[in-house]
């Protein structure tokens, strides 16, 4: 069986939709999900899903072993970022090499990097007045958002979008493709 480890700070949209993509398969079981933020809306979701949650602070997570620890004692196959909000430190990234992914917002490599996480995201498209935007679901390396590209999908930007239409079109591709991807991926090792 396959063991996935999810690490959100916010609502968790995304990983609802990854752990209701594997909800019936024998094969793949959504182990754990992490998270740095006590309030934050994945919690809710983790738990109607009857999934694990894992709280962490900063020091934890930057500081200590404790996370990969977790990760390994579990045997966890894939770390899945969706929606995490802090750079992953080096131990954790060399503790899953090649077996940590992320998705980012856009079509990387624009509109990638620190600061560039949701809305800002969607603002700064819309300001630059791109007629396409996507996303890009990506491996993770020590940097933000510089992991090698595993797939993009894209979207027509209208000149009468805001960054909230914006917003809605891109969730409308996370949801489709990222627990595709992320199945194709953990069959391709």
């Amino acid at each position: 069986m396959k063991r996935l480890a999810i690490f959100a700070s916010g609502s968790g949209s995304n990983a609802e939709k990854i752990c209701e993509y594997f909800l019936e398969r024998e094969d793949v079981d959504v182990s754990l999900i992490f998270t740095n933020n006590p309030m934050a809306g994945v919690i809710k979701r983790a738990c109607k899903l009857q999934i694990p949650v894992v709280f962490f602070d900063k020091k934890t997570f930057y500081h200590t072993g404790k996370i990969p620890q977790i990760l390994q004692n579990e045997g966890i196959d894939l770390v899945i970022l969706a929606g995490f909000m802090m750079l992953v430190p080096p131990m954790l990234v060399d503790a899953f090499p090649d077996r940590m992914i992320n998705i980012h917002p856009a079509l990387l490599p624009k509109y990638g990097g620190k600061g560039m996480y949701g809305h800002h995201v969607h603002e700064a498209v819309v300001n630059a007045k791109e007629t396409q935007s996507g996303i890009t679901i990506h491996y993770v390396n020590q940097h933000y958002d510089e992991g090698n590209i595993i797939f993009q999908a894209t979207c027509d930007i209208d000149p009468a979008d805001t960054p909230d239409d914006v917003a809605h079109k891109i969730h409308a591709l996370e949801h489709e493709h990222y627990p595709r991807v992320i199945d194709e991926i953990l069959y391709k090792k």
